[in-house]
């Protein structure tokens, strides 16, 4: 198994030093000259990507990998990969069995709280969610026309060492809104990478939510991880007053609870099933610095 990380950040990172771990090669994408040095320090080979096309040697790396992660969220103009491979995947990537492709629960859309699975038609409201339900069925397309299977890992929200509560409080950046009744899932990104390699290794394909089992308010969170720090957890805000940023705004027009039950039916197991535990976990391990 070689693994190629197209887009190697936070997700993908996680997914490089699993493969790692599991004693395969892995190599990673960024756009910026300026981060080569940071993924070749974690042992991921570092290739730079800039979205445009593909470089000489990035070139001649993608003929030998056997697993493609696409990281790198799409635009108004489509999935930058596939923009400029087409459909002929086997002719860019001649050795490859397998691709995952990083997507978001966001596609679901707005369903008042009730809870969907895979099943569950998309029905997404915002520009980001319908470029990404775009950009999975161009994937579905791509790999059925080249007799390669793709799985479509829906993504909650995520966190891990070094992105989390904990970090906000120490910073004073973390914030208590709310918003009645509003849940959402999480998901710790060791179980992205775990649920990731599972998937490649098995070479399946399909439709998969990667999440928590436990869907809850953000404040929720908040309040536990200041309890676990001991201190106190900032004033809470209401959402219709509180100043935030369009981006993080927009989040609260969805308002779901997400089941994982695909890749729980093949046997895969979440390590990390709840905030609590995992913030125990975090905070007890001192990892939550990153």
């Amino acid at each position: 198994m070689q693994v190629m990380i197209f887009g190697a950040g936070y997700s993908g990172q996680a997914i490089g030093a699993e493969t790692l771990a599991r004693g395969k090669a892995a190599c990673g994408t960024t756009r910026g000259p300026d981060k080569l040095a940071e993924l070749g320090s974690r042992g991921i080979t570092p290739y730079i990507y800039s979205g445009e096309n593909f470089a000489p040697e990035l070139h001649r790396a993608m003929r030998t990998i056997t697993h493609l992660v696409q990281s790198i969220p799409p635009g108004a103009e489509g999935d930058s990969v596939l923009r400029l491979t087409g459909r002929d995947l086997k002719k860019w990537f001649p050795a490859l069995t397998w691709v995952g492709y990083l997507s978001t629960v966001g596609v679901y859309g707005n369903h008042d709280g009730a809870w969907v699975d895979e099943t569950t038609p998309c029905h997404p409201k915002s520009a980001r969610a319908l470029e990404r339900v775009a950009a999975e069925r161009a994937w579905q397309e791509a790999g059925q026309a080249a007799g390669i299977p793709v799985a479509i890992l829906r993504l909650a929200g995520i966190y891990g060492p070094g992105r989390n509560a904990f970090v906000n409080l120490a910073r004073g950046t973390a914030h208590r809104i709310i918003k009645k009744d509003q849940v959402f899932n999480r998901i710790r990104v060791e179980d992205i990478a775990a649920a990731t390699l599972f998937l490649a290794s098995s070479k399946t394909g399909g439709i998969f939510n990667i999440t928590d089992d436990e869907p809850a308010p953000p404040q929720d969170v908040v309040t536990e991880a200041a309890r676990l720090m001991g201190v106190d957890p900032p004033p809470e805000q209401a959402f219709e007053t509180a100043e935030m940023r369009p981006m993080a705004r927009s989040f609260y027009g969805d308002n779901k609870r997400i089941y994982n039950t695909a890749i729980c039916n093949l046997g895969f197991q979440f390590q990390h099933r709840d905030y609590r535990t995992s913030l125990a976990d975090l905070w007890s391990s001192g990892r939550w610095k990153g």
